[in-house]
């Protein structure tokens, strides 16, 4: 049976999702299907914590499906824009995952990924796969993945 490491960039697919088809993701949903190819042996939710009630409670569902949530907070900078995103601390997860399981599936559409997947496919012959919203998704993390699958209906609320 092969070992599974997922990754979940929420912002990015809350956004993306939203975007092209205004519904949201459903993980519940991606853990079944992915768990049909073997153990999921790590699953780890990336997300911004603004204190928000409904984030809570989207957070423990994650919780209760099988994600280990990491949080960072929300920072509204003086000019207005926003910081937080995960880019670092799911590379510096996923390589360290790398040579324990056989698969990596990023859930991103984030083109800054496409590096990390080719090392992790060179360097510890893992097989990688990446889920993302076709339209939004960077060519250069599709062509980097080794098998790209479209978020379609089946996979959203």
């Amino acid at each position: 049976m092969k070992k599974i490491a997922l990754f979940a960039d929420v912002q990015n697919i809350y956004y993306t999702t939203r975007q092209a088809y205004g519904r949201q993701f459903n993980y519940r949903n991606l853990w079944q299907r992915v768990g049909t190819d073997g153990e999921i042996v790590s699953a780890i939710a990336y997300a911004i914590d603004r204190g928000d009630e409904k984030q809570r409670q989207f957070q423990n569902t994650l919780k209760q499906i099988g994600f280990e949530v990491k949080l960072k907070p929300f920072i509204q900078r003086r000019d207005g824009s926003a910081k937080g995103d995960w880019d670092v601390g799911i590379t510096i997860d996923v390589i360290g995952l790398a040579d324990k399981v056989d698969k990596i599936i990023l859930l991103s559409g984030d083109g800054d990924f496409d590096l990390l997947l080719d090392k992790v496919a060179q360097d510890f012959a893992v097989e990688t796969e990446v889920y993302g919203v076709p339209t939004l998704t960077a060519n250069s993390l599709v062509e980097s993945a080794g098998i790209f699958y479209p978020i379609t209906d089946d996979l959203l609320i």
